[in-house]
């Protein structure tokens, strides 16, 4: 048998010390990386590039057979990392004390490392599917949107990358609750409608601030209100799934997390971003020079949406939060992407739960909603699977 824990974790290892914080990305030679060795084991591979430099990775197992095709869809590229805040070096791969480190060791360059080595071992033994295909599908560019990645595979390259089921990241570690084990499997994740709030007023110099109107300070009592006041629920399909699994009823979700939250906290503000709208202020921008009072003041507001609904929930629940103090303000969306979902019952999730059953008896599979971004919404602008 293949030492595959340490065969994964060399292969993460050169995977992390491949820079490939994206911008600028160049995830070339990390795609290469996972083509050599996929490659070598069976596996038929195309490499696809929208520009140079940034490369997106096809490798086919055939059965030779008609049937499904499965794909394990992962990205290589990372976000930033600023080696002074670190204690081993983000690009080092370094393992100390029982842990693999480096940027990209959890998003997602370890998933990724696993799907091909265990997707290599399988080819170097013989097997291949009864029927359809198994495709590793290694991209680029999903930190920023996917626009050079998934999203450019499936709109120019479609059938090369259709498939019937896909995995992909966000579903996250096991949990425990109530004495059981449980397995989030992903069916779903949150969309995105990021908007700017502006407030005007009038410019003055700031050694006479009573003779202006500062936009600045009119934004004060909105931070207040976006971190005092919760926006109502919109529990979708999955959520509600996961709150029943777990014992609770989807009808009244404020005590449902009440009560979670009273034995498993930290699952708690996992669970709660699931169920509705998130606000969450991160910029704002008013006067560019210290002794000038602003007549603009702009804050930006990353807002997370259930799957499956758009701008009417979003505005209202919006409404709700802000009150009497959206009046004054402009409001303007700056990004809006409606979260994707999968059915809960597929032969996929009959599968993952099958395996479970097998590896860890009395444990279950309950689907969850990723409250972040992926791939996943590139991946479903293919033909639906």
């Amino acid at each position: 048998m293949p030492d595959l824990q340490s065969e994964t974790t060399e292969l993460l290892s050169a995977l992390i010390r491949l820079n490939t914080v994206n911008p600028p990305g160049n995830e070339l030679p990390a795609i290469e990386l996972l083509e050599a060795r996929v490659a070598t084991a069976g596996f038929r591979t195309e490499v696809l590039s929208a520009v140079a430099g940034r490369a997106n990775l096809l490798a086919t197992l055939d059965s030779g057979v008609e049937g499904p095709t499965l794909v394990y869809l992962g990205h290589v590229d990372t976000v930033l990392a600023e080696p002074s805040d670190w204690t081993h070096d983000p690009w080092s791969g370094e393992v100390a004390d029982g842990y693999l480190w480096g940027r990209g060791a959890l998003d997602m360059k370890s998933q990724v490392a696993a799907e091909a080595v265990a997707g290599a071992a399988l080819a170097r033994s013989g097997w291949r599917p009864a029927r359809g295909a198994l495709k590793l599908v290694f991209v680029a560019d999903e930190e920023t949107g996917g626009e050079l990645g998934a999203q450019w595979l499936t709109r120019n390259h479609p059938d090369k990358v259709r498939c019937d089921l896909l995995v992909n990241e966000g579903a996250g570690a096991a949990f425990e609750y109530g004495g059981t084990r449980r397995y989030g499997v992903c069916c779903a994740e949150k969309g995105i409608f990021r908007f700017t709030l502006t407030a005007s007023g009038v410019a003055g110099h700031a050694s006479v601030p009573r003779g202006a109107d500062n936009a600045l300070v009119k934004l004060g009592p909105v931070l207040t209100r976006l971190s005092s006041v919760q926006p109502g629920y919109d529990v979708t399909e999955a959520p509600a799934a996961l709150l029943a699994a777990l014992g609770e009823d989807p009808a009244q979700p404020a005590v449902a997390i009440t009560r979670i939250a009273a034995d498993a906290p930290t699952l708690a503000v996992m669970i709660e971003a699931m169920l509705g709208v998130t606000l969450a202020p991160t910029k704002i921008q008013a006067s560019e020079k210290v002794n000038v009072i602003p007549a603009r003041a702009e804050l930006k507001i990353d807002c997370r949406v259930p799957p499956c609904l758009g701008e009417e929930v979003t505005r209202a629940r919006i409404a709700e939060v802000l009150g009497d103090q959206l009046g004054s303000l402009e409001l303007a969306f700056t990004e809006t992407v409606v979260g994707n979902s999968s059915p809960l019952r597929t032969p996929l999730m009959a599968a993952i739960e099958r395996w479970i059953a097998s590896a860890d008896p009395g444990a279950q599979a309950v689907p969850v909603v990723l409250p972040g971004f992926s791939d996943s919404v590139n991946a479903s602008s293919s033909e639906p699977s």
